[in-house]
């Protein structure tokens, strides 16, 4: 087994070669032919997250290195263990990485993803590799005629949109989400939102070619938090604001357009995790009455929902850009550096 591994947080990834695990009980081995490449990679690469006025969360504890990340995981089974009854050797899979411990309330309740007590890529080894052990059969997906390498970016991207809209109240008939923030997930979200909710969303970004993008994909307006006077106009044109905002960024700039695009009982789930503090006059909440919630990835059982309505042609695909898997490092910097429009999916 090949692997590009984390030896030293922030330096380059190397290449590490290792026994390739066999499994055993209800484990599944999978041939890795796709893994996409996400922020949060960046951020486990960093070994930290910005938490504001020059603190950091230093998550280097939750690994032992090296460490395989690559969370966005397609591929062949190439070994079943004993207990493995309906996933079958040779099947093409999509995983779900969102493994809890197993033995938690949320775990015990099918909330897995808020647990993440054995993550694919975060906890234990994940995707930018030949290969990947994955616990438990029931985490092999059918990626039915999903296209190649598109079908891994659904595990963390699609499910991470398609679960913040899905339980975003976005307020009476008539009414817009916002979407904020049009990265690779922000973009997927868009085409969720066109299938899941009876009104078009309105979406903002800092970068025009996003929102011209976005535009011709269907969303009924676009804003930019960086031009002067164009809060006041999504208030103007929403008659006081919207319902329901999904923050795709997570930055300190990002959250304040939210809240502040927000009518009197709207609320924002905050999906991204770029960094920073967010700060709010505590009687702002009821004189608002204003809800602000984090979304994390979604449920086994979300996920599964989410690739019937992919697998159906819902949901237009977004561009993907493939790069071999020995790129993995230097699609990090790529990514860090804001320099990467889309997605980016390695393959073996």
């Amino acid at each position: 087994m090949r692997s590009q591994a984390i030896t030293e947080y922030g330096a380059a990834l190397e290449t590490v070669e290792s026994e390739t695990p066999q499994p055993t009980g209800t484990e599944v081995l999978v041939e890795i032919s796709h893994c996409g490449v996400c922020h949060s990679d960046v951020h486990f690469h960093d070994g930290h997250f910005d938490m504001g006025g020059g603190n950091q969360l230093d998550v280097r504890g939750a690994r032992q290195t090296p460490f395989t990340l690559g969370h966005e995981i397609e591929g062949i089974v190439t070994a079943i263990g004993d207990d493995v009854k309906d996933v079958k050797v040779g099947e093409r899979k999509v995983v779900y990485p969102w493994i809890g411990c197993g033995d938690c309330n949320d775990c015990n309740h099918g909330r897995e993803n808020l647990c993440n007590g054995r993550a694919l890529g975060v906890n234990l080894p994940g995707g930018f590799s030949s290969h990947c052990l994955v616990p438990h059969e029931r985490y092999c997906l059918d990626a039915g005629d999903i296209a190649p390498g598109l079908a891994s970016t659904y595990m963390c991207s699609g499910i991470t949109a398609y679960a913040a809209l899905k339980y975003l109240d976005t307020g009476d008939k008539g009414e817009p989400a916002l979407i904020v923030g049009l990265g690779g997930v922000g973009m997927m979200a868009l085409q969720f939102a066109l299938e899941m909710f009876d009104e078009a969303p309105i979406v903002a970004d800092l970068d025009d070619n996003k929102l011209q993008a976005a535009m011709g994909a269907g969303a009924a307006a676009a804003y930019n938090p960086g031009t002067e006077g164009d809060l006041q106009k999504l208030l103007a044109d929403t008659n006081g604001g919207v319902a329901g905002a999904a923050d795709f960024v997570g930055a300190e700039g990002s959250l304040q357009f939210a809240t502040g695009a927000l009518r009197r009982g709207g609320g924002v789930k905050i999906v991204g995790l770029f960094g920073g503090a967010f700060s709010q006059p505590i009687p702002m909440f009821p004189f608002r009455a204003m809800s602000i919630g984090g979304s994390m990835t979604g449920t086994l059982e979300d996920t599964r929902e989410m690739l019937e309505i992919v697998k159906a042609g819902k949901i237009n695909p977004i561009p993907v850009e493939t790069r071999d898997m020995s790129e993995a490092s230097r699609t990090l910097d790529d990514l860090r550096e804001g320099n990467i429009m889309g997605r980016v999916v390695l393959t073996n």
